[in-house]
Order: structure tokens, then C-alpha cells, then sequence
């Protein structure tokens, strides 16, 4: 079957939104980030949810908000905890090309400065280089394409991105 959507996962951090919405207008397609999905569905914040239903809660809204999404002609720009929604995944991965954003921890580690209020879907006593080591594999197991990211600029990583993905678009 042929993709007619394009998923970006990975880190919080390694730019997902940002070249989401850049390969969105690239490529003519609508876009879609599954974080402001949850936020506008629950009317909070992710944090708030986090904090007021705990981690597991806020992931099982995200894999609810994941299989209720069309991504048909979309590029969806998902959580960072959306590789843990088996079932989401899979609803995902139906007609899209998932593509892992991977950027080396040390330098997620210099963009992430709000690491405890930035509702990162996370035991409470969850360092984010366990959080970075648990999710690295889960990333590559749902990737058709890995994209390296480290040291590039948001235009670098596009370019990259935009070579892959229309190779598994045509």
C-alpha cells in the first residue's frame, strides 16, 4: 500500500512540530500535532493532565487522540510517548511513512530547558536520559526512516526529510 501521510516521531526536543508544520507546507499536505490534539480535546495543558491524572493517564488520552485522528493526507507531528500506544502505532503506520527524528541526547539535553513542566508523558522519578534510553528503541521499531539530525539546523533537517520521504511517497 501506498503512504499518503507522513508521522514524525521522537524526542520532545528533537523538532518534530517545527518540521512538521515546514513539511506540511513543502509537501501541500494539512498538519496535525497530536499534543495540541489532547490539549484542545481535554481543555489542559499537558503538564495539568500529568500532574492532576498522572503519566499513564495522559498516555492513554494520547493513544485515545491517536486512534480517533484521520492522518489521510496529513503530516502528524506526535508526542514523544505516542511509540507507546501499540494499537496507536498501528493505526499510524496504516498509510503513513513514520519517519524518527533522532537527535543525540547531549543535544536534546541543550534545547530542553523545561524538562519538569513541560508535560513529557514520564514516571515522576524518570531522568530524562532513562526517559531518553527506554524510547530510543521503541523509535526504531515503528521507523520506516531513520533521519539523523545531529548538529543540523531546522532547514538541514527538512531537506533531509523531504529526500527521504518523497522517495517513499512516489
Amino acid at each position: 500500500m501506498h503512504p499518503n501521510a507522513v508521522v514524525l516521531i521522537g524526542m520532545p526536543g528533537a523538532g518534530k512540530s517545527t518540521i512538521g508544520i515546514l513539511l506540511a507546507k513543502e509537501l501541500g499536505l494539512d498538519f496535525i500535532d497530536t499534543d495540541i490534539s489532547i490539549q484542545t480535546r481535554e481543555g489542559k495543558r499537558l503538564q495539568t493532565i500529568s500532574d492532576e491524572q498522572g503519566y499513564l493517564a495522559l498516555r492513554n488520552i494520547e493513544e485515545q487522540v491517536l486512534l480517533a485522528e484521520n492522518v489521510a493526507g496529513k503530516v502528524v507531528s506526535t508526542g514523544g510517548s505516542a511509540v507507546y500506544s501499540k494499537d496507536g502505532m498501528s493505526h499510524l503506520k496504516k498509510n503513513s511513512v513514520v519517519i524518527f527524528l533522532d537527535v543525540p541526547l547531549a543535544e536534546l539535553k541543550q534545547r530542553i530547558t523545561n524538562f519538569a513542566s513541560r508535560g513529557i508523558a514520564r514516571r515522576p522519578d524518570q531522568s530524562f536520559d532513562d526517559l531518553f534510553d527506554e524510547r530510543c528503541s521503541l523509535y526504531q521499531q515503528y521507523a520506516d526512516i531513520r533521519v539523523d539530525c545531529s548538529n543540523l539546523k531546522a532547514h538541514e533537517v527538512l531537506e533531509k526529510v523531504l529526500q527521504q520521504t518523497r522517495m517513499a511517497l512516489l
